[in-house]
């Protein structure tokens, strides 16, 4: 009998990845060695070093990484990780009261490239007309300084864009009211610690984001996962087999999610929550495969190229394993 392939996987260790993990779900036709990462290492390991058979990948620096042709990977339509990111946007509050206050400001961002940051700053022009050329940005690290971006950038020459002093961080920076706000998927600490006039552009976010996805019926993609194409190549059934194995892994999450006789999630109305998710974005609210996120891809690419960050416009098939994208059915 022929060996199992070996792979080596890096994801974060999501209730939807879970059973990957833990053994439940198996990648047919492989041996996989699984390692738990935080989704900031995942990425740098994978877009400088190329370190993982099977890894969680940025999607924006993989659809840059795609539109220059020098991508190590190809993506399979596994959405690991989506957010609405309104309540991602921090600012001076004694200066910033709604989006169009953002005109003229310094804001920092921990990467301009980062996925979350490509849908903020689409949604900011769309929904209040303000562009990425009306703000000055400025890179640095969120906690820590000297953080660089993982890809280099080539933006048009009309944006402001520029990195913060290598000693200082963007969270001093706001706190000290030397930016005026900062875009980050995490939370600056001196928010957390209530620091004076430090609060979300967005305090009631969640009404923001539901009202969001009732207009565009978008859940924001953050990540996908990516499989080297020299293993796609030498192994042309491996891509769906792995989206397979992802496809399964969500499955079990979801129905631990509406367990409501011994709960899975450490909160008391976890159910609930789940229920009302289902009731305002569909049963299969957080859904893999290429037809049923064509919208939202579409819409990142289009936000992706106007930003300058693709070297031109990708279209939404080209950043995934063809095989991925026609599962059989019965």
């Amino acid at each position: 009998m022929p060996a199992n392939l070996r792979l080596s996987l890096a994801v974060c260790d999501y209730d939807r990845t879970r059973a990957l993990f833990d053994g439940r779900v198996a990648i047919e036709g492989c041996d996989v060695t699984a390692v738990p990462l935080e989704p900031e290492e995942a990425f740098h390991r994978a877009f400088r070093f190329a370190e993982f058979d099977v890894s969680e990948l940025s999607m924006s620096s993989h659809t840059l990484m795609t539109s220059r042709g020098q991508n190590a990977y190809v993506g399979i339509p596994a959405f690991i990780s989506r957010l609405f990111r309104h309540s991602g946007i921090y600012v001076r509050s004694d200066r910033i009261k709604k989006p169009e206050d953002l005109r003229g400001k310094r804001i920092g961002v921990p990467e301009y490239q980062m996925t979350a940051n490509v849908w903020i700053r689409g949604s900011l022009e769309d929904d209040y007309g303000v562009k990425p050329t009306d703000i000055h940005w400025r890179q640095g690290g969120l906690e820590e300084p000297g953080r660089g971006e993982r890809t280099p950038l080539k933006l048009p020459a009309d944006v402001d864009f520029q990195p913060v002093p290598h000693t200082q961080t963007l969270n001093a920076l706001l706190e000290a009211g030397e930016i005026d706000g900062l875009i980050s998927a995490r939370a600056p600490s001196c928010f957390l610690r209530g620091a004076a006039n430090v609060g979300r552009l967005f305090p009631d976010y969640r009404k923001t984001e539901e009202d969001y996805y009732r207009r565009t019926k978008i859940f924001p993609i953050m990540h996908i996962v990516g499989i080297k194409k020299e293993l796609v190549a030498a192994h042309p059934w491996l891509a769906a087999s792995v989206t397979k194995a992802f496809l399964r892994a969500k499955a079990l999450a979801m129905t631990e999610l509406g367990q409501i006789g011994h709960l899975f999630v450490s909160l008391p109305w976890g159910v609930s929550e789940f229920q009302s998710a289902r009731a305002l974005m569909g049963d299969d609210f957080w859904s893999y495969g290429f037809e049923e996120n064509k919208h939202g891809l579409e819409t990142f690419t289009r936000y992706h190229h106007a930003q300058g960050l693709s070297a031109r416009k990708v279209a939404p098939e080209e950043l995934f394993a063809a095989s991925s994208l026609d599962l059989s059915k019965i």
